[in-house]
């Protein structure tokens, strides 16, 4: 009579594999003293830093990579979509003036392959360490009939903890306050269903660059806020590009922005579809991948840190009044597109 196993294999899940997955992250996560116990348990515990915060706030969000995971897929190139998925959600966090404390991760495959799998959650692990982010468990799960032996698709956590004293947010943010952008590494995750398209007859070509990583943006982030750098605000620049500015504006303000060049990538892209300046701004990141909002009495600081940090940064716009309560943004007259003859 055959085992339980072995009747769950032939159901198309291989429950040893599962059991290997679990015994290498033992072996190879890392520590720390902050973890009550290891993975591999039903759930994770940490202790909570209550000493580093005044009134401690917890901070959680929770996001994925989107298609891009089919173009990694296809190249089974997966440890660049690892950092993704870690920066998709630590970049969404720290919006809130908080820091990242730790991570979980999801994965679901039709047929799970260890090696590929492997290779993902070595990019989770280093995104972690480069964010200062605790790994502390996920999830695995093999499902043939939902999808296929090659496919798979993810998902991350991520919480953390913020001073309920030094929230940023809209109610920060006056007339005059001044926005500065930090570039983007690439489309990082997100309009990957139209990247696609726009690149379906010479995908090959442009691979490695649709594939380029999400920049992680905690590191500099929080060298400004041991600096005391005084931010009243930040935006992760993602799906719907610019118009993730307009959620930490408050009623009655617009953020008008300074025409910039579009980085040569960008611009591939709008010479193929034909997208107004506008549109593209409203669909993409465009080589802005997060901003903050500053007083102008802080901008000499800030462009000293970040010139000691070796952050690119520029002056993207500024806060300005609106007659509309509902917050947007209006873009200066200039050019974006640099590179119309691109070939």
């Amino acid at each position: 009579m055959e085992n339980s196993n072995q009747a769950y294999q032939k159901s198309g899940v291989n429950v040893q594999a599962g059991d290997d997955l679990v015994n290498w992250l033992e072996k190879s996560a890392v520590t720390s003293d902050l973890v009550v116990q290891g993975i591999g348990g039903f759930a994770s515990l940490t202790r909570i830093p209550s000493s580093l915060y005044k009134n401690p706030l917890l901070v959680s969000c929770a996001d994925g990579v989107g298609t891009k995971a089919l173009l990694a897929a296809q190249t089974r190139k997966v440890r660049g979509l690892g950092q993704d998925l870690v920066a998709m959600n630590v970049n969404d966090l720290i919006c809130t003036g908080g820091d990242p404390y730790y991570f979980l991760d999801y994965w679901a495959s039709g047929k799970l392959d260890l090696e590929l799998l492997k290779d993902f959650l070595e990019g989770v692990k280093e995104a972690c360490k480069q964010s200062e982010c605790l790994l502390i468990g996920g999830e695995t799960a093999e499902m043939p009939g939902l999808y296929q032996k090659s496919e798979f698709d993810c998902a991350g956590f991520s919480t953390g903890f913020v001073s309920e004293d030094a929230i940023w947010g809209a109610h920060n943010v006056k007339v005059g306050t001044e926005i500065w952008a930090l570039p983007s590494s690439g489309f990082h995750s997100n309009g990957y269903s139209l990247l696609r398209q726009i690149f379906s007859k010479d995908l090959d070509k442009w691979m490695d660059q649709l594939l380029i990583p999400t920049a992680l943006y905690v590191k500099f982030i929080k060298s400004l806020k041991k600096q005391k750098l005084k931010i009243q605000a930040a935006a992760h620049i993602t799906g719907s590009g610019f118009q993730n500015i307009s959620r930490v504006l408050p009623e009655f303000t617009k953020a008008e922005i300074k025409p910039f060049a579009f980085p040569e990538l960008f611009c591939e892209v709008q010479n193929r579809t034909q997208m107004s300046d506008l549109e593209m701004l409203n669909t993409l990141n465009c080589g802005v991948g997060f901003v903050v909002f500053i007083s102008p009495s802080e901008s000499q600081n800030f462009q000293s840190m970040a010139l000691s940090e070796k952050q690119k940064t520029w002056k993207l716009g500024e806060v300005i009044s609106s007659e509309v309560k509902e917050p947007d943004f209006i873009v200066l007259p200039g050019e974006f597109n640099l590179h119309k003859s691109l070939k």
